[in-house]
């Protein structure tokens, strides 16, 4: 039997809403400028605002140059980019448990990820560029990989939701494949750069990896701002979301390739960052409910905040050495996602 449920199960509803968005705000704020202090060089939060502020305003006359470098050139650009990543993935895997109606979709389960990875790997050690960076050899991939799951998934025209996870888990094992004996033809110097990118990280980040990801991730949110109703009526079912008027192959269709460009643009320049997908947007249901135009903010936002201080704990866990930060959101990832399936049997009986 199925359990009775409330009809506000979850816990911010009406005005509590704003006051979570504008505290998640702040949160961010406090968090970025918490993280960009701690390291092997701890620098004071004050000081932190005040190297920034000098910046932004055009005025860096008496900043400390050692203070000035830590803080600009490699904190700030790297604290920026874990934000930026965790609200991309984060909107990433919410597209794709709308597309399929399953809170365990997650970004890399439709092999996106092991394209990029395979792209990047492929300039890391075969030495074949052809023009291209490492990050662009991985935007590359992960669009390839699109591109070939699209094909594999329609039926007729139309995208099929099962068709879709079977072609993309497919090409995440071809592409896993391919990267692991690519990883067995490396020279010993170079396996370690490749299995740190491989897992994530944003250690060296630089102002200029930060361009292509904050666009992609801006004109998807202001997309996907206004869909927020039809990703809704999705949501209930495609009947009744025909019922409602919504196209929706074409809707589908929408948010794979949104949700797509959303992991490539991240994965290109942060590496293989996995469940955060997963984690976030489900999180966020649970605290402001179904409503769409609900958890699209909450969870970029969410999704920031958790990428940040999962970055943070990377490099002082076991200061000085760094570690990959998809070690630290597998750990994070893997029990909830137990709990999630746990959960989904309980409700089934």
């Amino acid at each position: 039997m199925l359990r009775t449920v409330s009809r506000n199960p979850h816990l911010v509803h009406g005005r509590g809403f704003a006051m979570l968005v504008v505290g998640l705000t702040v949160a961010l704020g406090a968090a970025v400028a918490f993280a960009i202090g701690i390291g092997t060089v701890d620098v004071p939060v004050g000081d932190v605002i005040g190297v920034i502020w000098a910046h932004v305003f055009g005025d860096t006359t008496g900043l400390n140059p050692l203070t000035d470098q830590i803080v600009w050139e490699f904190r700030t650009p790297r604290v920026l980019l874990a934000a930026v990543a965790g609200g991309g993935l984060s909107l990433a895997g919410l597209c794709l448990q709308t597309l399929i109606r399953n809170p365990l979709a997650d970004p890399y389960v439709f092999g996106v990820s092991a394209g990029a990875s395979l792209g990047a790997v492929i300039v890391l050690t075969a030495g074949v560029t052809a023009g291209f960076t490492v990050a662009g050899a991985a935007f590359a991939g992960s669009l390839a990989s699109l591109l070939i799951v699209f094909a594999l998934a329609q039926r007729g025209g139309k995208l099929l939701g099962t068709s879709l996870v079977l072609a993309g888990v497919a090409m995440a094992y071809l592409g896993t494949a391919i990267t692991g004996y690519l990883q067995l033809q490396a020279n010993p110097s170079e396996l370690r750069g490749v299995m740190f990118w491989l897992l994530g990280s944003v250690a060296g980040a630089s102002w200029a990896d930060l361009g292509v990801p904050v666009a992609v991730i801006a004109v998807a949110m202001a997309w996907l701002l206004t869909q927020g109703r039809q990703m809704n009526a999705l949501s209930t079912g495609d009947d009744t979301a025909a019922g409602l008027g919504v196209d929706v192959n074409r809707l589908r269709i929408l948010l794979l390739v949104v949700s797509s460009l959303l992991t490539a643009a991240v994965v290109s320049v942060a590496g293989g960052i996995g469940f955060v997908g997963l984690i976030v947007p489900h999180a966020v249901r649970l605290v402001v409910g179904p409503d769409h135009r609900k958890v699209l903010p909450v969870s970029l936002l969410a999704g920031a905040v958790f990428l940040v201080l999962v970055d943070l704990a990377t490099r002082t866990v076991d200061r000085p050495n760094e570690l990959p930060i998809g070690i630290f959101t597998a750990v994070l990832g893997a029990p909830f996602f137990l709990m999630l399936l746990r959960g989904r049997k309980r409700v089934l009986r």
